[in-house]
């Protein structure tokens, strides 16, 4: 599976778009048969919600929180006593590639021992932005908090404490951009980040031809190699100036910049600071 790290690399790309958000509480005899254009959260908060999906039955009980990929077909249902759960339908992407979080085993249930801090939290941001609905801030903060539950989920996924379910363990592919393939250009640029960095280098790394890789580079991460390198010696340049062990001129060394100029040039050019006063 691809390396969970490019979420963290690749934070200032994140974008979350919160669509819609509502509480229902359907009866005993509720069977739905739907799929979702978009990505979806249920926050199951009494009764248990029966789930048919890929032929696989599975259920969620008060404080769980469902996860579904877009475009999965699925069939819910609930207990003779009904159910409540919150919905939230939304998109999470990085730069133009909007469905990021499909490359990863995430669509499940997330048991309510995983993850009832930040959910709780959501839940009552939601009661609040109910209560003070048209208010400055309430969608704000209730938007913040789906991201922190998003968060949590990938941060899971990442320590081996969640893996979901859903799909028999798979997750969908699209022929056009798949992330596993440029797990190996990752790593190069990582540990070559001391060298001019040219595509006619990276595009064999994959196994891709030199002119289709900055498309497929493109619709797999959702920006360019060229931006993602530039992101990448940010991100180390800011590392370094916190240790606060190294001279500008060794931290333009390590990162391939000719010289102190030219790396104080794109430093400040990204941070709005030049190196000597970034704190």
């Amino acid at each position: 599976m691809p390396d969970m790290e490019i979420f963290n690399e690749l934070s200032e790309f994140i974008a979350l778009r919160l669509k819609s958000c509502w509480a229902i509480a359907p009866g005993g005899d509720w069977i739905e048969h739907k799929a979702h254009a978009d990505y979806d959260l249920w926050l199951i908060q009494s009764g248990t919600v029966k789930l048919r999906i890929a032929g696989t039955e599975h259920t969620a009980h008060p404080g769980d929180v469902v996860f579904f990929y877009p475009r999965i077909p699925y069939i819910a249902s609930c207990g003779e006593e009904g159910c409540r759960f919150i919905y939230v339908h939304f998109d999470y992407g990085i730069g133009e590639q909007q469905q990021i979080l499909s490359d990863f085993r995430l669509s499940g249930i997330i048991g309510a021992d995983l993850i009832r801090e930040v959910a709780d939290l959501f839940v009552k941001a939601f009661e609040q932005s109910e209560q003070r609905s048209g208010k400055p801030g309430s969608r704000l903060y209730l938007k913040a908090c789906l991201m922190a539950v998003i968060a949590k989920i990938i941060e899971l996924h990442g320590q081996g404490q969640y893996s979901g379910a859903f799909l028999n363990g798979t997750s969908p592919k699209r022929s056009d951009r798949d992330l596993d393939v440029l797990q190996p250009v990752f790593r190069y640029i990582d540990d070559h980040l001391h060298e001019s960095i040219k595509m006619s280098v990276l595009a064999p790394i994959a196994g891709i031809s030199e002119k289709y890789f900055i498309s497929y580079f493109k619709k797999a991460v959702g920006i360019t190699p060229g931006q993602y390198t530039y992101q990448i010696k940010m991100n180390r340049a800011r590392d370094y100036l916190y240790q606060k062990k190294y001279t500008v001129q060794q931290i333009a060394g390590f990162l391939g910049y000719p010289d102190p100029f030219t790396f104080s040039k794109a430093f400040k050019k990204y941070y709005n600071v030049p190196p000597s006063k970034f704190d």
